[in-house]
């Protein structure tokens, strides 16, 4: 049984010289990726603290095991001299953590949770739980290990700025289905999203934006995984549907055929789709996307689509 929507419980606005605690709910990093990402974080003013087991090798593929996994995500955000918690990578490894977090340790210390692919699960948890805005965004040894791999101006908007701000075809945003939508902006990585369902972690998706992206997955698993959350009666409270950044997906011949399947899959859908914003698996500067904050989906202009954030991610 999925819980209702909470009021959205907003952290507060990174400022310079902010510490990240920086922690890997998933799998190991390697760790030549993350001494470069935070090298990026030092030119870019911030301080860090790499929690115990962050860099730790196994069980697995795990950075640790559950429970170290677990209290180093607690921790984090329990210890007051963190201002943002920051993963290192995805992988596997979040959703074990699920039945053990404790909603009273992130309800009383909300402040910025940013990871994406597998971490959709404590998204997804944290916002059915507590109400806290999250951020789908880039993570250290995936992203700020690249060059030009964060897109700073989204970084800076959702993160620091106390204002409302929108995306638009400079981040990757077309039009797939033209028209005008509003709504609580969920979701993240597909298949993370579709495999909640049947279970206690299924998100409860009423009156939202749906954000959608994966990596590896062919047109016909999207059909697939959309025809999924379309049975489950999961796309009935949806408004509009945005789709990530494909390249990571398909070969660049096979685009037109994974927007084909995506329309084929909600043909029956009447609202809005956009398909393109580069946040999450992307080769592109990564988009740091707040999810849990009201959003429109503007797509009546095709040559000009606009994803507008009506509020702000954060608080002074």
């Amino acid at each position: 049984m999925t819980l209702p929507a909470l009021a959205p419980l907003k952290p507060a606005a990174l400022r310079p010289g902010a510490t990240l605690g920086i922690v890997s709910p998933a799998s190991t990093p390697r760790r030549e990726l993350v001494e470069l990402g935070l090298a990026q974080l030092q030119q870019l003013g911030y301080r860090t603290v790499v929690f115990p087991h962050a860099l730790q090798r196994g069980p697995l593929y795990y950075a640790g095991t559950l429970h170290q996994r677990l209290a180093d995500l607690q921790d984090a955000f329990a210890d007051p001299t963190i201002d943002a918690v920051l993963c290192t990578r995805g992988g596997w490894g979040s959703a074990e953590l699920l039945p053990l977090l404790s909603a009273e340790v992130f309800r009383k210390n909300p402040k910025p949770f940013i990871g994406y692919s597998d971490h959709t699960s404590l998204h997804l948890w944290l916002q059915a739980h507590t109400g806290m805005v999250t951020f789908h965004g880039p993570m250290l040894a995936a992203d700020f290990a690249r060059v030009d791999g964060v897109h700073r101006t989204s970084w800076v908007s959702s993160l620091s700025h106390t204002s409302p701000w929108s995306l638009d075809h400079y981040a990757g945003l077309r039009v797939l289905r033209p028209g005008v939508a509003t709504g609580r902006l969920q979701g993240g990585c597909l298949t993370l999203l579709a495999e909640s369902l049947g279970t206690p972690y299924a998100p409860y998706l009423h009156d939202t934006i749906l954000w959608l992206e994966d990596i590896g997955t062919k047109p016909f698993q999207w059909d697939r995984m959309l025809l999924h959350l379309r049975y489950a009666g999961m796309l009935q409270g949806v408004n509009g549907i945005v789709f990530g950044d494909m390249s990571q997906c398909v070969a660049p011949d096979d685009m037109e055929l994974v927007e084909s399947a995506i329309l084929h899959a909600l043909r029956d859908f009447v609202g809005p789709i956009a398909i393109g914003l580069q946040s999450g698996h992307v080769s592109a500067p990564n988009v740091t996307l707040p999810l849990g904050v009201k959003a429109r989906l503007d797509l009546t202009h095709v040559g000009y689509p606009q994803l507008h954030l009506l509020e702000s991610a954060v608080t002074v």
